[in-house]
């Protein structure tokens, strides 16, 4: 009796604490896409400054790698791409921390940890997210000028998706191998559980087939692997030519129906097998353009039947669990288009749709989410039982309470990524300038840099933030310029979007 009631005074506690963390980081989110929707990406970055420890000192980068993120990509939105590539330098340095703290075993052992949600672990990023993290790393360095470094981060990017299908089954391995390190009543009864087919019709019945969402025949995120295709067949190194033709090719794969993805495939093959020269090509305009809000995390809640172990026999229970569920935000609707100075008209193709690539992962890691539901319920079940024979009807109760307010999804993500990526691709205009529309009204007019490779890469969250663009040089060879487009600009704001090539 008196173990149980120790344990219920620690969890009373932890959910005290956990109540109060939860309501900060929705009050933080929700700052954050305030400012984020409305281009003030300044005033985001400032939501997310990450709290103090209790003794008063600042956070390890692992305790605080969700503000990191948002931060990081703010900054860069800004044009301060020395202070994002320092925030995604230190978001790196926590997951790298995280990962040493071993993902499930440490969640899982002896079953006593679980005792309330995935949300009050240490964010743990999806791939897809360390994979941008990589990517947006490698476009502010080429934003500076620094190839050398631009080229390490795609190639992480690119390393990160190669890795992944290891990187799901070891998660789903760590767990297995939890719980079979012992044989308790809380181990047998989460592994009973998730073998019973009753389970699994609930969940099928309650929150659907995994099987039946829309993804990619394997994980990737296309945008990054396509930039990092871009980056490689602007490189001077004619050995980068075939890695370049791999990757344009894997993306183009994805969407088949895109036709500047199956034109740079093909160009990136032809170049590689000596049939096409750079120098026959011409100068080439790249536009790469983020468009809208990426998909959030919606919570799903609903009883589930376990099969719980005591001594020698098994009883049924039911019992509530939480999921996680993806739901798309909004894109801009109004289509971006881009005008040259003979007045052909561009419409940026969609691609790399961010719902697909986080259920792509999702598919693969459902498993291993299930698991840790299932245990927390299974755990909490369990106790609920030694409360009510240890105590009574108040400690029933107790119990009862406990679980129903700690049985939550964890509905944390990066919310600074876009609903989907658009590309086109055009010769330079002989006049250098290049025209972006929004629903046929002018946003601003570039003067592109006399540059063999130019990527003009756009992003904009919302109809209501202005067109955030980059002009970076794909050899990273010169610094970019980076604008806010808001609209038909004046006189004086059409200077200030002339790119210096300098």
């Amino acid at each position: 009796m008196t173990h149980t009631i120790k344990a219920l005074a620690v969890a009373t506690l932890a959910l005290g604490l956990s109540g109060c963390a939860a309501h900060q980081q929705r009050s933080q989110m929700e700052a954050f896409n305030a400012a984020w929707v409305q281009g003030d990406y300044l005033g985001a970055a400032a939501t997310m400054e990450a709290t103090a420890t209790l003794t008063g000192g600042d956070k390890a980068e692992d305790k605080q790698l969700l503000e990191l993120l948002h931060q990081a990509e703010a900054h860069r939105l800004a044009g301060d791409t020395t202070t994002a590539i320092s925030l995604y330098d230190r978001a790196e340095t926590g997951m790298k921390l995280d990962d040493t703290t071993g993902l499930a075993a440490g969640l899982l052992e002896g079953g006593k940890s679980v005792l309330l949600n995935d949300a009050e672990r240490d964010y743990t990023p999806m791939l897809a997210e360390t994979v941008l993290v990589n990517t947006y790393k490698g476009l502010a360095f080429l934003q500076e000028g620094n190839g050398d470094h631009a080229r390490i981060e795609f190639n992480r990017a690119d390393d990160r998706t190669r890795r992944a299908v290891d990187t799901f089954a070891e998660e789903i391995a760590a767990q297995q191998e939890a719980m079979d390190e012992e044989a308790d009543d809380q181990q047998q009864s989460i592994r009973q559980s998730l073998e019973s087919d009753e389970l699994h019709e609930s969940i099928a019945d309650n929150y659907g087939e995994t099987s039946q969402w829309s993804v990619y025949p394997e994980f990737i995120v296309p945008s990054a692997t396509y930039l990092h295709g871009l980056f490689f067949l602007a490189s001077r190194d004619a050995g980068d030519l075939e890695r370049a033709a791999t990757s344009l090719k894997r993306v183009a794969e994805m969407s088949p129906g895109n036709r500047t993805l199956a034109a740079d495939a093909k160009l990136a093959t032809a170049l590689a097998a000596g049939k096409e020269t750079r120098e026959a090509l011409g100068n080439q305009v790249w536009v790469v353009y983020e468009n809208g809000l990426g998909p959030v995390a919606e919570e799903t809640r609903f009883d589930v039947p376990l099969l719980l172990f005591h001594g020698n026999a098994t009883s049924p229970a039911y019992t509530g669990i939480a999921l996680p569920r993806y739901a798309n935000r909004s894109a801009v609707s109004e289509p971006l288009t881009l005008r040259d100075d003979n007045g052909e008209t561009i419409v940026p193709e969609p691609f790399s749709e961010m719902g697909k690539v986080i259920h792509t992962e999702m598919q693969a890691r459902f498993p291993a989410v299930l698991g840790r539901a299932v245990a927390s319920a299974a755990i909490k079940a369990l106790i609920q039982n030694a409360a009510a024979e240890e105590m009574g009807a108040v400690g029933q109760l107790g119990t009862a309470l406990f679980a129903a307010a700690t049985t939550q999804a964890d509905l944390r993500s990066w919310q600074a990524i876009p609903d989907h990526w658009q590309v086109a691709r055009v010769a330079r205009p002989d006049s250098g300038r290049l025209t972006l529309e929004a629903d046929g009204t002018a946003l601003g007019e570039l003067n592109l840099p006399d540059w063999p490779y130019t990527l003009v890469y756009v992003k904009r969250p919302s109809a209501h933030s202005p067109a955030q663009v980059s002009l970076i040089d794909l050899q990273g060879e010169h610094g970019g310029e980076q604008f806010s487009l808001h609209g038909t600009p004046s006189d004086n704001e059409t200077d200030e979007l002339v790119a210096d090539a300098t």
